[in-house]
């Protein structure tokens, strides 16, 4: 059995980000939950350069970020973990889980929430997250409320 290379996370600030790497990461997410899932709503949200927010990544071979995660942090020291998207190319390369490791690595003990599109949450109980509220509808695509205890 081949066992898949594990890809280096990055991990970076707003003002840590360089211009290219940016454009590459907010095209990526325009590309998932705009165009393939034909949702029209404010991708670009203000929250990216928000302090303390934490932006990860993880670059393809040809050096343009295919994965990407972001980590909020709220002023109760609750962490969110939201924007989980991967290239529909590099689907099915365990490169989601590895970015899931990386945040709850960078998480820590500090309690964090995020909100689930629904066919997906249960793969977030891999890192003991939980339902904790009803189905709900943003945007035009159910989602579910899920919190992960400190441990």
């Amino acid at each position: 059995m081949t066992v898949p290379r594990r890809s280096s996370v990055t991990v970076a600030a707003f003002d840590d980000i360089d211009a290219a790497t940016l454009y590459a990461i907010l095209r990526l997410r325009v590309d998932v939950f705009v165009v393939e899932q034909q949702c029209a709503y404010p991708e670009l949200d203000g929250r990216d350069d928000e302090p303390g927010t934490q932006h990860l990544w993880i670059e393809g071979g040809d050096g343009v970020p295919c994965a990407y995660l972001r980590i909020l942090w709220d002023g109760d020291g609750t962490a969110r973990v939201g924007r989980v998207a991967v290239s529909r190319a590099d689907r099915g390369k365990g490169l989601a889980a590895q970015l899931m490791d990386a945040a709850v690595s960078e998480i820590g003990d500090a309690p964090c929430e995020l909100e689930a599109q629904t066919y997906v949450a249960a793969f977030y109980t891999r890192w003991d997250f939980a339902v904790t509220g009803p189905e709900f509808d943003l945007d035009g695509i159910l989602h579910v409320p899920m919190r992960r205890l400190p441990h």
